[in-house]
């Protein structure tokens, strides 16, 4: 079992920086490929960003490449998220997510993250 909790959220402004972090209680965390996911109001889920369980593998949805870095550190149990460049269409609950039986991908699908946090909030004013 892995609890996952998001920190970090708020309101900003376009141009402005956020790092959202995402703190896990299990043992075996570093096992886990984790993900970052958002989902805007009547809007889909959507994949944001992606690592491995060693942070050696990353991968990333368009929109946020060159303005995102996901990165974790496996000693404390703990993945961030540093939003750089903030826009509008950024605005969205951003939700962490844990995926045990691949821990050597970086999936872009929801339903293969098992664990989920209760997201964060962060809205960027135009």
């Amino acid at each position: 079992q892995v609890q996952l909790v998001e920190s970090g959220g708020g309101l900003v402004q376009v141009g402005d920086s956020l790092r959202l972090s995402c703190a896990a209680t299990a043992r075996t965390y570093g096992t886990y490929a984790m993900g970052w996911f958002r989902q805007a109001p009547g809007k889909e889920r959507e994949f944001v960003a992606a690592i491995d369980w060693r942070g050696g593998r990353t991968d990333y949805q368009d929109s946020v490449k060159g303005r995102f870095t996901i990165s974790r550190d496996v000693a404390k149990n703990t993945m961030f998220l540093q939003m750089n460049s903030l826009r509008p269409e950024d605005t969205a609950v951003y939700y962490c997510a844990a995926d045990r039986t691949s821990p050597w991908g970086t999936s872009k699908r929801a339903d293969e993250y098992e664990y989920w946090g209760q997201g964060t909030q962060v809205t960027v004013s135009a």
